[in-house]
């Protein structure tokens, strides 16, 4: 014979766990655009010489010369003068001199885009990229005290602009559309999970039952 319910012995929780509402999925924009990005990491994984092209300084020139040039001795830097040729090297030199001018430009995307008026794709990405970059902090924007954590905060600075699509020199449908870029990506998950892990016999007391013997 079944007992009763007891209204007075109801399980505090039950309530709860029968409110339980599974998370909304992902709408296929979201998961387009996440997989799409995880592709672009994958790519920089593969192809780590984009940080090094001699056109990169002029993804922001005066975030370059605080982060590079600045730490350059005057050599090195007529070695990469040479390299770039005067004609890159002129064109970032004024580059730097409109910097307020791509503030304004950055700030009427942002206006063009809260309107709704129609861009292109590309034209959108790149206008998304330098809404996001200005008026927030970055990493990138502490004090590079030595050379090396010039060119760490610099590359930061380059990877996040690619992922974010502000590279409007690129062509991203040849990433975000080649799937084979997704197992690079699924193989950095992997090994971040486990690193964020930590093993349960790492330090402290052994936990009980692990003694060494096999306890039946």
């Amino acid at each position: 014979m079944s007992r009763a319910r007891d209204p007075d012995h109801e399980d505090p929780f039950s309530a709860l766990y029968a409110k339980q509402v599974p998370r909304p999925a992902k709408s296929a924009a979201k998961t387009a655009q996440i997989t799409a990005q995880n592709r672009r990491r994958a790519y920089l994984e593969r192809h780590p010489s984009y940080f090094e092209h001699p056109d990169q300084e002029l993804a922001d020139p005066i975030l370059y010369e605080r982060l590079i040039k600045r730490h350059q001795t005057i050599e090195e830097r007529q070695d990469e003068g040479q390299i770039k040729g005067y004609g890159r090297v002129l064109e970032a030199d004024l580059a730097r001199g409109e910097s307020r001018l791509s503030a304004l430009a950055a700030e009427a995307a942002h206006e063009q885009r809260s309107n709704g008026e129609l861009m292109d794709p590309a034209s959108r990405q790149t206008a998304q990229w330098k809404v996001h970059a200005v008026g927030l902090d970055h990493v990138w924007d502490e004090e590079a005290t030595t050379r090396e954590r010039g060119v760490e905060l610099w590359q930061d600075y380059l990877r996040e602009r690619f992922v974010q699509g502000g590279d409007d020199d690129f062509e991203y449908a040849t990433v975000d559309e080649n799937d084979e870029y997704d197992a690079d990506a699924r193989r950095d998950e992997q090994e971040d999970w486990f690193e964020d892990e930590e093993p349960s016999w790492d330090g402290g007391e052994a936990a009980r039952g692990e003694t060494g013997v096999q306890d039946f």
